[in-house]
């Protein structure tokens, strides 16, 4: 054993820190936009080794004058162009009343996905109507691009008579299997290997769906995020691995989960997986990027992971309150934009848009909001009690109920009506 010098300086351990804090002027100085259009767009059955370097650099289309412009531009039709901006203003203002239905004791919880919205919305219009997404909690503009009922949605957040889960499920947390929407699990990473799985399977039955999946980039520090890259690399599966880095999160930045050390699409590479790293709050590079990996998924060249580079420009949840460590001039003067804006910048500089029309766009989407809440408040809001027939607690776990969970079920029929309280139980 070979003696240790006695002269070293002692170890020390590094903590990552961000930049700014709570009362500190912001400059994202450091943080590199190259031009867009000016990175390569490779064949799909392109070898990964030979593309590595859009795992470093950032996948943009348009530019500071709202032209989509370069090799990854998708050349997408004006109606195209328009239903994406819909959707985006349309969760954004969802987003905004959930958020203020929340404050008014109307819910127990809610999670906005401000600055994200591109994210979601223009990777479901890249996708086949049939292929299984396995979102985050951040990911609701999957269902509202698919033509989800906000009805049914608000259902689900309000947890009422009308929810299709029965109340089971925290708010936000939706499934509809009918839109290939994955049920959402408040566990990290968990959608990870479901969705690598789910893709294998679908190849093993010679099927042609894909499959896509999200999750932060915090997760991607969760042992699930790295037993799917695994899987996914060893078997080719067909799918779509989407890490939304936007910097936060919930009161963490993401050096804590490895950005100071590299990009989180350079994960790809240690698995020999394709990686591309986008702008993330411009929609036609997100729409042309997944639109790339699908094509790849669905000739067999296997898996790709997208990082999105974009920023999360509210609080994670109506459980947090960023002031108390970020700086409150961070989203202001973050480099990327704004995602709504940008796609609305370029469908004015091609003359297929405008503020006047944007304008009534904004009014009609906000009134179809309140219409559904109040059509969803029929059915009752989370804070008046119980809306579940007591006794449909048990349902939904296993096809054929167990003896042990009719008899625990019976136990809490038999106690409840000891009680002598009302209860609402199935008619």
């Amino acid at each position: 054993m070979a003696d240790v010098p006695r002269n070293l300086p002692p170890l020390s351990l590094h903590v990552p820190e961000p930049k700014f804090r709570p009362g500190d002027a912001v400059d994202f100085a450091a943080v590199e936009v190259p031009p867009a259009g000016a990175q390569p767009r490779p064949d799909t059955a392109a070898d990964p080794a030979s593309f590595h370097d859009l795992s470093y650099t950032l996948i943009r289309v348009l530019d500071d004058e709202g032209r989509a412009v370069g090799p990854w531009d998708p050349r997408l039709d004006p109606d195209t162009l328009r239903t994406m901006l819909r959707d985006m203003a349309l969760v954004r203002a969802f987003d905004e009343r959930m958020f203020r239905a929340q404050r008014q004791g109307k819910t127990s919880f809610y999670m906005k996905c401000t600055g994200e919205e591109a994210v979601a919305i223009a990777a479901t219009h890249a996708l086949s109507r049939d292929d299984m997404c396995f979102p985050s909690y951040r990911q609701q503009g999957i269902l509202i691009a698919r033509g989800y009922s906000l009805v049914q949605m608000m259902n689900q957040i309000y947890s009422n008579s009308g929810d299709n889960l029965q109340g089971k499920q925290l708010p936000i947390m939706y499934s509809s299997k009918d839109d290939g929407f994955f049920s959402i699990s408040g566990n990290l990473a968990t959608q990870y290997p479901q969705a690598v799985g789910w893709a294998m399977a679908s190849a093993a039955k010679g099927d042609t769906r894909i499959a896509a999946t999200w999750c932060g980039e915090g997760s991607t520090a969760e042992g699930d995020f790295h037993s799917a890259m695994t899987f996914a690399t060893v078997y080719k599966a067909p799918v779509i691995l989407n890490v939304v880095n936007n910097q936060w999160a919930i009161s963490s930045f993401s050096g804590f989960a490895g950005a100071e050390s590299t990009t989180f699409a350079a994960r790809a590479i240690g698995y020999g997986m394709a990686g591309l790293r986008v702008d993330g709050n411009d929609a036609l590079a997100v729409y042309a990027a997944t639109q790339w990996a699908a094509e790849r998924a669905r000739t067999n060249q296997g898996p790709t992971l997208i990082e999105h580079f974009t920023y999360r420009a509210e609080g994670h949840s109506t459980s947090d309150d960023p002031t108390q460590y970020r700086s409150a001039g961070e989203p202001g003067a973050w480099p990327l934009g704004d995602p709504v804006a940008r796609l609305k910048a370029h469908l004015i500089a091609i003359g297929e848009w405008d503020e006047e029309r944007h304008a009534a766009q904004d009014r009609e989407v906000a009134e179809l909001v309140k219409a559904s809440q109040k059509e969803a408040e029929k059915n009752g809001i989370l804070g008046h009690g119980l809306h579940q027939p007591l006794d449909s607690l048990f349902d939904g776990v296993f096809e054929e109920m167990p003896w042990h969970l009719r008899e625990q079920r019976q136990q809490m029929i038999d106690e409840e009506e000891a009680s002598g309280r009302p209860w609402a139980r199935r008619a």
